[in-house]
């Protein structure tokens, strides 16, 4: 049975506050905002049902929609873990010791860059900057920043998220404030 793909009335709201902020026939303008609001709403992650939902929102072509989700590491393809680890590994970072932070979480975890874990519970991810070069290396979850990293760190961080039971993506709350 296919899932369909259709924003619950607030988020509709939401999205058409979004649009209304560019000109008419400018709605394509929104896409990133709404494409983040599409990814809170449907399970932390944008599947091509999603992502023509959204063009049809925005009165674009699905390959418009494509285009962008895939060149962003922001938006999620494939569905995700509780806990999406995103590493930075630009340069800043990658001197600091990110490479060494991503092994360390594959091996924690049992997984791969770009898998999650069988519970379902963490993903890494590894992207490029996240804007904290002072403060390399860091990792993103969520919309918290963890900064300054060492190995140790990173399993603290692990074992306090084990035991949180939030979604750490963004959540309905987040979305709805994205004004």
């Amino acid at each position: 049975m296919e899932k369909k793909y259709q924003f619950s009335p607030e988020t509709m709201a939401v999205v058409q506050k979004m649009i209304s902020r560019y000109p008419n026939g400018k709605q394509k303008s929104a896409l990133l905002p709404v494409l983040h609001v599409a990814q809170a709403e449907f399970d932390g992650w944008l599947s091509s049902e999603a992502m023509d939902y959204v063009a049809e929102v925005l009165q674009i072509t699905p390959i418009e929609v494509y285009e962008v989700a895939s060149f962003y590491s922001m938006y999620n393809l494939k569905p995700v873990g509780k806990c999406v680890l995103e590493v930075c590994r630009t340069s800043s970072c990658w001197l600091m010791g990110s490479e060494d932070i991503v092994k360390h979480l594959e091996k924690k975890l049992g997984i791969k860059d770009g898998e999650t874990t069988a519970d379902g519970q963490f993903t890494i991810k590894t992207v490029e900057c996240l804007g904290s070069c002072g403060t390399a290396p860091m990792l993103q979850c969520g919309s918290d920043f963890y900064e300054n990293l060492t190995l140790e760190k990173v399993d603290r961080l692990v074992e306090n998220l084990r035991n949180d039971a939030e979604r750490r993506v963004y959540t309905k709350d987040q979305k709805v404030n994205m004004d």
